[in-house]
């Protein structure tokens, strides 16, 4: 037969969990000590970084088209006609001639200007084997909508 613990077994016990209450405490102290430290370090390291490099020049930022945001990495300067193309592109990924002058009512010179300054700049890619023979203007920049890819690989 077992014997209960007495009081003298309660307040042991009752030590045993203040003295690993205490312990934990202290581990919980020392982790966030720690992580403040190295949060320092990071926020000097980054700084520093910054300050070295200024956040890579000129040609790094973020723009809004349409209704997403785009990494410019660049050193051109993206106008109104660059910007309106990217957005039309957003619907599928490409443009042709014939959309940009449909949608902006520009002469074909003019889109075709602003196409090759896209293609020149590293933001388009040509695409002549389409079996409609049209001229298509890929921009990978531009993230599909899942409809918009599902339905143009199914053509």
């Amino acid at each position: 037969m077992r014997r209960r613990p007495g009081i003298a077994g309660l307040q042991n016990a009752a030590a045993t969990r203040d003295q690993f209450r205490l312990v934990g405490e202290n581990v919980a102290k020392v982790r966030t000590d720690v992580m403040k430290e190295q949060l320092a370090t990071f926020r000097t390291q980054l700084e520093e970084f910054a300050r070295k490099h200024k956040v890579l020049g000129s040609g790094f930022e973020v723009i809004s088209v349409g209704k997403k945001k785009l990494v410019r990495s660049v050193p051109t300067e993206l106008n109104k006609d660059h910007n309106g193309i990217l957005e039309l592109a957003q619907a599928e990924g490409f443009v042709t001639v014939e959309q940009v002058e449909r949608k902006f009512s520009w002469s074909t010179g003019r889109a075709i200007d602003v196409l090759e300054t896209l293609l020149k700049e590293g933001l388009a890619m040509i695409d002549d084997g389409h079996r409609d023979g049209k001229r298509r203007y890929w921009f990978p920049c531009v993230t599909l909508s899942s409809d918009s890819t599902g339905a143009d690989a199914k053509s």
